[in-house]
């Protein structure tokens, strides 16, 4: 990976530091949800305080759309983050003007400020340069800690990073460490799983892996789009019968280039999608025409936990069934059970992202046994894509 400056090279004291955060967090009633956005920024918070800098956090909240929003003022946030992180957070109502200047200034040496939400203004979402030059005025130095929002060229994460000195926060920084282990120098031999609902959505992801891992497992409804380009009936599983083609061509590209993919041998079998639902284990070959495979059959799992074993660098992408309703998540807690424990014993590199995968594993109860659970989506995504993202691109432009 081409280098960055991270917090090591970035003198604080005195100055006013920038710092681009993801705050977009879960609210309930008024009230923070999750704290899992605040907790993976706060090393950096704290790190630059303590350096003497004066600290101003920017980030979105929802989509306003360019537009003053009051549901989705970040106020409540910086309250929150005040109780959880044991430190007053100021708050202001803009992030741009005179104004906002005079409340940072306010604020004071190793204070802490968050800005209201900067997609209130249409130029973020634009990557305005004068929006961003606006941004700028308010400090010294840049710093980006928010890997989820960096695959988007937006003015708190891409222009600005051009108009100051920028750095990696302690968040981006494990973010891009970790997804560097795992796809660009990674130990051999490599397994990725996939899952999900539809290949269709992750088309770039199935290619660019197949060249990359030595071996894919495809689960979820994607593995019966696969089953089916196979000739297999898989009833009334979901099923993309439309992309038999590229299946067969993904399929055959792998083959070329030494990837083995690993589909379902078996499923557990439901013909109604609920709770509880009656079902039986059996092979893909014995799907009936009102079954749907709702989850990976112990054979498969079987399968892949002895892969799994052998393997030194786990990338996870998606659920292998419907962990969300009874008793159709057995199978990815399975696998999930035996990456924890060959990483526990440091035999294996476990890298996972995406909310349906962390909400699985953290269901599974093992998200503090992996090596590193990305909490972004789109930007993790895109990342395993082989995309560049232009946040973190602005960074290495430095």
């Amino acid at each position: 990976m081409t280098a960055y400056q991270t917090l090591d090279q970035l003198e604080a004291n005195g100055k006013t530091v920038l710092v681009r955060v993801d705050l977009n967090v879960p609210m309930n009633d008024g009230k923070v949800s999750d704290f899992t956005r605040i907790d993976r920024v706060a090393p950096t918070i704290k790190e630059l305080t303590e350096k003497g800098a004066t600290v101003v956090l920017l980030s979105h909240f929802g989509r306003p759309k360019g537009q003053i929003v009051p549901d989705m003022s970040l106020e409540p946030v910086a309250h929150a983050m005040s109780e959880r992180l044991g430190i007053k957070i100021g708050f202001f109502n803009t992030c741009v003007g005179n104004e906002a200047m005079d409340a940072i200034r306010a604020t004071g040496s190793a204070g802490v400020i968050l800005m209201e939400n900067v997609r209130f203004f249409a130029g973020e979402e634009q990557n305005n340069a004068d929006f961003a030059a606006s941004l700028a005025a308010l400090g010294d130095l840049y710093v980006n800690d928010a890997f989820s929002c960096s695959h988007r060229a937006h003015a708190s994460t891409e222009a600005i990073a051009r108009l100051l000195p920028a750095y990696a926060g302690r968040n981006m920084e494990a973010e891009l460490t970790a997804l560097s282990a795992a796809l660009e120098v990674p130990a051999r031999p490599v397994m990725a799983i996939v899952g999900g609902a539809k290949i269709s959505t992750k088309l770039d992801l199935l290619f660019n892996l197949i060249e990359k891992v030595d071996n894919l497992v495809i689960g979820g409804g994607m593995a019966n789009t696969f089953l089916n380009a196979k000739g297999v009936d898989v009833g009334a599983s979901l099923c993309e019968h439309d992309l038999a083609d590229t299946a067969n061509e993904i399929l055959a590209k792998a083959e070329a280039v030494g990837c083995d993919i690993i589909l379902p041998e078996d499923g557990v079998l439901a013909k109604e999608f609920k709770e509880h639902a009656k079902n039986r284990t059996a092979s893909v070959l014995e799907v009936g025409s009102e079954e749907m495979i709702l989850d990976a059959g112990p054979q498969t799992v079987s399968h892949i936990c002895s892969r799994l074993t052998d393997c030194k660098t786990l990338i996870w992408n998606g659920p292998l069934g419907a962990f969300e309703i009874e008793p159709f998540g057995t199978g990815t807690f399975a696998i999930a059970e035996v990456a924890k424990r060959q990483t526990q014993n440091n035999k294996l590199v476990s890298v996972a992202g995406g909310g349906d995968t962390v909400a699985a594993l953290s269901k599974a109860n093992v998200t503090d046994s992996f090596t590193y659970i990305s909490t972004a989506g789109g930007a993790f995504l895109e990342w395993m894509e082989g995309k560049d993202l232009p946040g973190v691109k602005a960074l290495m432009a430095q």
